[in-house]
């Protein structure tokens, strides 16, 4: 037995409210923005197609937003759960039922395989309870598998005492030079977009669309009732947008998703007073956690000792995000599980 609570053909359209499934997620000890409905919504504008499973009861007691990405022009499928499912993962048998569940709700929509990327951090027991329920690691995963996450739940003062001091030392330096830094809405979309543009062509990375972005403000900030909020922060010298972020909060953790910066006026550090703003805008939400959302995969021993001299991938975003202090974590990563003899086939298509 289990429940269909949320499809994509239903959910994005309706009035916003406390919904069952986003009130679990926010106070779920593992939650993530990534399980959301708003999360569904998102993705439904960009060729996904998703449903919210639920195992039976009331209040909910485990689920999972399962996407789906279309394979041989909608033929078949990858059925995908970010951060999920929501499970108590020291139940046996919650676990094993929920995976079934999402198994057989993925072979209804001709799934060649199930990935799954739990909320669970690395560890030798978990991987061999993974592998015990048929699934297997992958090497690539879809989001990423470390991160550093800070504590925001002290006072600003303490927040600010656990950063490297040349961190703090470029907060107080922006605000010297007079950088200021708003909360802006979707009017403003075009101004973070450009920066963007300006910011991928400098690092040489790739960017998504104007709309994804637009999108990702419109539908994250939608989750009334249950803490759900996203904003667009743009720090500005003497009126000019100089760097922007986009940040979204639920339940007790904020995320920093996507950030950008000119290459003017960058001796005035406006990307440290810009996410010193993000995290007091987490707090101000009643977030206790601000996580700073992808590092390089390398243990922390080796992110210290060659953080200075790479300068590819996220090395570079590692070098910045240090300063603010946090623990480096990692979690478990991508499992798939083959539902078909075909998927070895076309196993290299990646959501």
């Amino acid at each position: 037995m289990f429940s269909v609570i949320n499809t994509c053909s239903d959910a994005c359209s309706r009035d916003a409210g406390v919904d069952p499934w986003d009130h679990f997620v926010a106070t779920y000890p593992t939650g993530s923005v990534l399980q959301t409905r708003a999360w569904g919504c998102l993705k439904a504008g960009f060729g996904w197609g998703w449903e919210i499973v639920t195992l039976p009861g009331q209040p909910v007691i485990a689920g999972a937003l399962q996407l789906y990405r279309k394979l041989f022009k909608g033929l078949a499928t990858i059925a995908y759960v970010p951060r999920g499912p929501l499970v108590d993962w020291s139940d046996a048998g919650q676990v094993a039922a929920m995976l079934a569940t999402l198994e057989r709700v993925a072979r209804r929509r001709r799934a060649l395989a199930l990935w799954i990327e739990p909320p669970l951090l690395d560890a030798p027991e978990i991987r061999a309870q993974l592998q015990a329920l048929g699934f297997s690691a992958e090497s690539h995963t879809v989001q990423p598998p470390r991160t550093i996450l800070v504590d925001i739940g002290v006072s600003e003062d303490e927040v600010l005492a656990a950063m490297k001091s040349k961190t703090r030392y470029n907060i107080r330096l922006a605000e010297r030079k007079g950088v200021t830094v708003r909360e802006a809405g979707v009017e403003a979309l075009s101004t973070f977009y450009g920066l963007m543009l300006e910011t991928g062509d400098r690092d040489a990375f790739g960017i998504r669309s104007e709309a994804y972005y637009r999108r990702t403000l419109e539908v994250l900030d939608t989750s009334a009732g249950t803490g759900g909020k996203a904003a667009l922060l743009i720090a500005e010298v003497d009126g000019e947008a100089v760097a922007a972020l986009i940040v979204c909060a639920l339940g007790n953790t904020a995320w920093y998703f996507y950030g950008a910066s000119s290459n003017r006026h960058r001796n005035a550090m406006p990307t440290y007073t810009l996410q010193w703003a993000a995290i007091r805008w987490a707090k101000a939400q009643g977030c206790r956690v601000y996580d700073l959302w992808g590092i390089p995969d390398a243990d922390e021993a080796t992110l210290e000792a060659q953080f200075n001299e790479r300068q590819d991938g996220l090395w570079g975003v590692y070098r910045f995000k240090r300063g603010f202090g946090g623990q480096v974590v990692r979690y478990v990563g991508l499992w798939e599980k083959s539902l078909s003899p075909l998927y070895p086939l076309v196993k290299r298509r990646r959501p």
